[in-house]
């Protein structure tokens, strides 16, 4: 692709996603509240419960990038190189025709998704690139090099394990290599104290949970639903599969799908497994359709395109207030104004950032006010017991003795403050509904104001610093 390709490619990139600066989606706020803490020298699992991989945080923590114009250019470069690598390997594997439209392709469905999961650096969405770069390698028989960005992978998400295969099979031959670097580089986090019990052993209540009644029809609807959405994919990776007859995409294709299938959820963001292979196979396909076929696969780009595009226009108008995917948000940063015209009037004596604790799934909260943490969490799922995939509407409790063990431990806490984002939408999973905090928040703290979504509590007198 020559270099206008490419400047083409990034404008389109970036002028989409600096249509979301106002917009911090939850996926992306949870490690971007992690990487702010990381910055004020706390450590994920060992100072406060994070139940995630180190590398998303990571992230966040090294380019100190949260929120506004910056993050959405950070997510149009990621974009950029995810299209460079997609193009890359298609090329070697086939040529430059398959190599522009590995390109366009990639970029257009990481735009014309799901806002929330396209839009957000979150692990899901992060493992494209080493998962991409580990099979090209393997295919390229740089087996070391592949099972390195496969331990980078496990590092971004635990998902990353069956891609392990993926990478033996395109290496060919005795490939001990990939899988041996992978798990000694992902292994690493284990040295550090509640890495297994926060990630993995958590990481499998939530998996063996699902929210669904019934989570396989729940999937079947939903995997059917995502081929028709990327059927400008799927019917020309179809007719790639059928004529290369190479077993190894198949098997990629296969285990990205079981990706998907693994913890029987099906959110939009866990499709992105499924979008490297189809992706490069769809490349491959488009120039072997007959002209007719390829028009009309290239025509089913307007399902997407017309689904999403008018977002873009709306929000660059300055519009999102009827979207009901942005309503947390939106209080999340009325909290935000509120706070900044309350703390004015009466800023910390000392000049140092009060601490800060907030009750629910709501780390944008977190990120908008960028307060140290009082307490060793970044929301309430450790405290409730309830997972964030349902706290909404559901008490259903997953894991009742940690929950338990964290409550007792809060009332020995006093963090500076405390916000409540939770009653507003769940009245029984409140703060004040549990009886230790019950009794232990209005000892210790006073309403400061609310929003529609959120109550702000605040200590009472400041502990000793």
């Amino acid at each position: 692709m020559r270099l206008w390709h490419w400047s083409l490619l990034a404008l389109f990139a970036g002028a989409t996603r600096l249509a979301h600066t106002g917009i911090l989606w939850v996926e992306e706020a949870y490690p971007a509240a992690a990487g702010l803490q990381m910055r004020y020298g706390l450590l994920p699992y060992r100072d406060f419960f994070y139940d995630k991989p180190p590398l998303p945080a990571l992230l966040y923590g090294a380019t100190g990038i949260t929120q506004g114009a910056g993050l959405r250019i950070l997510g149009a470069l990621f974009a950029v190189w995810c299209a460079w690598l997609m193009a890359g390997f298609a090329r070697e594997r086939w040529g430059e025709p398959e190599s522009r439209a590995a390109a366009w392709l990639t970029v257009f469905f990481l735009t014309f998704d799901t806002p929330s999961a396209v839009m957000a650096l979150a692990p899901d969405l992060l493992l494209f690139v080493p998962h991409v770069a580990a099979v090209w390698l393997a295919w390229r028989r740089q087996r070391l090099a592949s099972g390195v960005l496969c331990g980078i992978a496990l590092l971004t998400n635990a998902k990353a394990l069956l891609f392990i295969p993926v990478c033996m099979a395109f290496a060919g031959g005795i490939a001990w290599p990939i899988p041996a670097a992978a798990l000694l580089l992902g292994s690493l986090p284990f040295w550090i104290p509640g890495y297994r019990e926060q990630v993995w052993e958590f990481g499998r209540l939530y998996a063996n949970d699902p929210f669904a009644v019934s989570p396989w029809r729940e999937g079947l609807l939903r995997t059917a639903g995502w081929l028709g959405f990327h059927a400008a994919l799927a019917v020309p990776a179809a007719w790639a599969l059928w004529r290369e007859r190479d077993w190894r995409w198949g098997l990629w294709l296969l285990l990205s799908l079981a990706s998907v299938v693994l913890g029987l959820r099906f959110f939009p963001r866990y499709y992105f497994a499924l979008l490297p292979v189809t992706v490069l196979l769809a490349a491959r396909g488009l120039p072997l359709l007959p002209r007719a076929g390829r028009l009309a696969a290239l025509a089913l780009l307007l399902i997407p395109g017309i689904r999403f595009g008018p977002r873009f226009l709306t929000l660059y108008s300055g519009g999102d207030a009827q979207w009901a995917d942005t309503a947390m948000n939106r209080d999340s940063r009325r909290v935000r104004e509120a706070f900044a015209r309350l703390a004015a009037s009466h800023p910390p004596a000392d000049g140092v950032k009060e601490t800060i604790f907030v009750w629910g799934y709501r780390p944008d909260i977190l990120v908008y006010l960028d307060r140290p943490l009082g307490a060793p969490f970044l929301d309430s799922q450790p405290l409730t017991g309830v997972l964030a995939d349902r706290h909404l509407t559901s008490t259903h409790v997953t894991a009742p003795e940690l929950a338990r063990a964290n409550r007792e431990r809060l009332t020995r806490l006093r963090p500076e403050l405390v916000i409540d984002g939770l009653a507003r939408y769940n009245p029984r999973l409140a703060i004040t509904a549990y009886p230790e905090l019950a009794a232990w928040l209005p000892a210790y703290y006073r309403p400061w104001f609310s929003t529609d979504g959120s109550i702000v509590y605040r200590l009472t007198s400041a502990p000793a610093r």
